[in-house]
C-alpha cells in the first residue's frame, strides 16, 4: 500500500487542521505541540486559534478513496496528528465539512483518537452524526484515565454500532488492568435512570445476574483494539516493561488484537529480579549518580515510583527511539482488526 506516514497503525494521516490544548498527564510533553509551535507557527493552548489547512490537504483523502476502490483494498487515515477532532475551540462547521469528507471517501477506514471522549456524542450529533467508516479511539495514560473514559467509549460504540472502538495507551505511564472494562456492561444491570452503573474498584463488582457470573459485565467485547507505546521526545518518561507485558496478556487472553508502537527513548537495563544476582557490583553508586546526574538512567518501580526500593525495580537507560525500537520481548506486535 502506498503511505505517507511513519506512523505503525496506519496507512495515511489527514490533518484538516492545527492546533489543541493539553487537557492531561498525557499531553505534558506532546510532540504535536512542539512540532506546531517551531515548525508550523502554530500556537498551541486555550484560546489560541486553530489553523484549518489548505483545500490541497482537504483533497487527497479523496485521491486515496479512488486508490484504494482501484486497488480493492482499505486503507486506515489517522486523522489529526496534529489536533483533537473533539476539541472545544474548533469551529462546528470544520468538524461537519471532517465528516461530509470522511462520508465520501467510503474505502478509507478513518481512526479517530481523542482525549475528550466526553464530547464526541453532542459534536457528533451536531455534524451529523460519525460516519459509518469511522473507528473511534481515545487516549487512556493510566488506571484513572481508564476508568473515567472506556465506560463512556463502551456507551459510545452501542450508540453508533461502531465497527472498531479501541484504545491508544500512549504514552503509558503506569499499570492499567481492563479486567472490568475491556466487556459491555450488561444491559439487566440497571441503576434508576435505566443506565448500567460503573463498578467501582475499590469496593469490588456488585451482583448482576447469573449471565454475567456475578461481575456486572457481559461477555461481549467493547474494545476491540489496543495500540501502546511509551514516550519519545527529549523529556520523555520511561515506561516499565510489565505494564507492556501485562497489557499485552490482557488483550491476548481475550482475543483483542495489540499493537506495540515503540518503547520511545528508554529500554530496560537491568531487571533486578531476573538480571544478574550481582547487579549491585555492576551497577554502582558511582556509576549510578553519575547516569541520574547525566539524564541517562533512570530507576523505576512496577507502581512508578523511583528508588531502589518496590516491586520489580529496573534500572531504565536512555538510549533514543530508534535503538529502544519496538520489540516487547524479542516478539514485534502488529494486530489490527480484521
Amino acid at each position: 500500500m502506498v503511505e505517507n506516514t511513519k506512523i505503525e497503525w496506519a496507512h495515511h494521516t489527514f490533518n484538516g487542521w492545527i492546533g489543541c490544548t493539553k487537557v492531561g498527564a498525557g499531553c505534558d510533553n506532546c510532540y504535536a505541540a512542539d512540532l506546531a509551535q517551531a515548525r508550523l507557527g502554530v500556537a498551541w493552548g486555550a484560546g489560541q486559534p486553530r489553523r484549518r489547512t489548505a483545500a490541497s490537504t482537504w483533497k487527497q483523502p479523496r485521491r486515496w478513496n479512488n486508490r484504494a476502490a482501484k486497488e480493492g483494498v482499505r486503507y486506515r487515515v489517522f486523522c489529526s496528528s496534529l489536533a483533537d477532532v473533539f476539541d472545544n475551540e474548533v469551529p462546528a462547521k470544520w468538524r461537519a465539512d471532517l465528516f461530509q469528507l470522511i462520508r465520501e471517501t467510503p474505502h478509507l477506514d478513518w481512526l479517530l483518537v481523542t482525549k475528550r471522549v466526553g464530547n464526541v456524542m453532542k459534536m457528533a450529533e451536531a455534524a451529523g452524526r460519525l460516519p459509518d467508516n469511522v473507528w473511534l479511539g481515545i487516549t487512556v495514560v493510566n488506571q484513572a484515565e481508564a476508568d473515567r473514559d472506556i465506560p463512556k467509549l463502551r456507551i459510545l460504540r452501542a450508540l453508533y454500532e461502531l465497527p472498531v472502538a479501541f484504545l491508544s495507551v500512549e504514552p503509558m505511564l503506569g499499570p492499567i488492568d481492563l479486567s472490568l472494562l475491556l466487556y459491555h456492561e450488561c444491559p439487566n444491570w440497571l441503576d434508576e435512570d435505566g443506565r448500567p452503573p460503573i463498578i467501582q474498584r475499590d469496593c469490588g463488582a456488585q451482583e448482576c445476574c447469573s449471565t454475567c457470573d456475578f461481575t456486572g459485565i457481559s461477555d461481549e467485547l467493547a474494545i476491540n483494539w489496543v495500540i501502546c507505546g511509551g514516550e519519545s521526545g527529549p523529556h520523555a518518561r520511561p515506561m516499565h516493561p510489565d505494564w507492556a507485558r501485562s497489557l499485552h496478556e490482557q488483550c491476548e487472553g481475550v482475543g483483542v488484537p495489540f499493537l506495540f508502537k515503540q518503547w520511545g527513548e528508554w529500554e530496560a537495563s537491568l531487571d533486578r529480579d531476573r538480571d544478574d544476582p550481582d547487579w549491585r557490583a555492576n551497577y554502582s553508586n558511582d556509576y549510578i549518580d553519575d547516569q541520574t546526574k547525566r539524564g541517562k538512567s533512570r530507576w523505576l518501580n512496577l507502581a512508578g515510583g523511583c528508588g531502589f526500593h518496590g516491586e520489580r525495580f529496573h534500572v531504565m537507560r536512555k538510549v533514543g527511539k530508534k535503538r529502544a525500537g519496538r520489540l516487547l520481548d524479542g516478539v514485534q506486535h502488529d494486530g489490527v482488526p480484521g
